[in-house]
């Protein structure tokens, strides 16, 4: 690896995960190619977990890993205050969901109990709806005010479904997900989902459904009453107006902010201000990012990193293109 060279754009080989309740749309939607995968229910597309990080896939860099990058470049690739607060641990990760069937009922703790229980971060996350098959639905929190011990006898009683608030979703819908708050993606669903670098999951429902063996999946009941925020919300969806040819500010929270970005002309960037890495996953169209010292392209479905040494740059569209715009605000907050 020569740090001397300078940083540029960087793709990733995307890490497909075979689901039980995957489908095909990663390939029939995003074009991704999923074979051999019978289910592929996920593509992580930027990922810093622990046995699953990301390979370079362009450029001189090809070949290494995320974390090996951070360990070079450090603030370079990430941003100095990003670096300053988690190392050479890349603080997102970042994915594509394809739900064919419903996925369990979950809920993850905050960063105070992941550190306590599993000495790990939380997992606050969002969704963007890229598509949905007509009347699909997700859940997102509580449909009314619940106790702790009405939730624990609901549960005992096989009737926390009665409890929960279900939403009918179109694409372009958004929902996000702060630690606590109890979610389930539904069938027919792709989602977009940006998380904290986590993968603490406590499952508190699946339906009844056995495996080929007959057996229920296991249930976290006890580790996730305490990890429940029982609070109900007026409304669970994100409400925002999408400026064309601009970024729109949709979620912004202390572990990261994204933009929708629909357009159809060149659009500059400049990030001198930022200190942080910014990634772009594109949901509709295709683009050319154009730097310095070069140009990429950049197709559906497709997920890149420019490294926040990268201040400067400019995005143009091939026709109506849509992104999502992601990075750390203010990590230090």
């Amino acid at each position: 690896m020569d740090s001397n060279k300078g940083l540029y754009p960087i793709k990733f080989t995307p890490i497909l995960k075979d689901k039980i309740w995957g489908g095909d749309k990663l390939e029939s939607i995003l074009g991704k190619k999923i074979a051999p995968l019978p289910n592929a229910g996920e593509s992580w597309e930027i990922s810093g977990v622990e046995g699953d990080i990301s390979t370079v896939a362009n450029g001189f860099l090809a070949g290494n890993n995320l974390q090996e990058l951070i360990e070079i470049y450090m603030g370079e690739l990430v941003g100095d205050k990003v670096y300053e607060k988690f190392g050479t641990e890349f603080p997102l990760l970042i994915k594509f969901i394809d739900a064919n069937d419903d996925l369990s009922i979950q809920v993850h703790p905050d960063d105070e109990l992941s550190k306590e229980r599993h000495n790990a971060f939380g997992k606050t996350e969002m969704w963007y709806v890229v598509q949905a098959d007509k009347d699909s639905t997700l859940i997102s929190g509580f449909a009314k005010e619940v106790t702790k011990e009405e939730y624990v006898s609901a549960v005992e009683e096989n009737t926390v479904m009665d409890m929960l608030n279900t939403e009918t979703v179109t694409a372009g819908d958004v929902f996000f997900m702060p630690a606590g708050r109890v979610h389930a993606i539904g069938r027919g669903l792709l989602v977009a989902e940006i998380q904290q670098t986590s993968d603490v999951t406590y499952r508190i429902y699946d339906f009844n459904r056995k495996d080929a063996q007959g057996n229920g999946r296991e249930l976290h009941t006890e580790l996730a009453v305490d990890a429940i925020d029982f609070t109900k919300e007026d409304n669970y969806r994100t409400e925002y107006n999408a400026e064309n040819n601009a970024s729109t500010e949709v979620v912004s929270c202390e572990y990261f902010t994204t933009n929708v970005m629909n357009f159809d002309q060149k659009i500059e960037k400049n990030f001198n201000k930022l200190d942080s890495f910014v990634i772009y996953m594109c949901l509709e169209g295709a683009y050319t990012i154009t730097w310095e010292e070069g140009t990429l392209e950049i197709g559906l479905g497709e997920s890149i990193l420019v490294p926040a040494s990268l201040e400067n740059f400019t995005l143009t569209p091939k026709g109506s293109t849509k992104l999502l715009e992601v990075y750390l605000k203010d990590s230090e907050k």
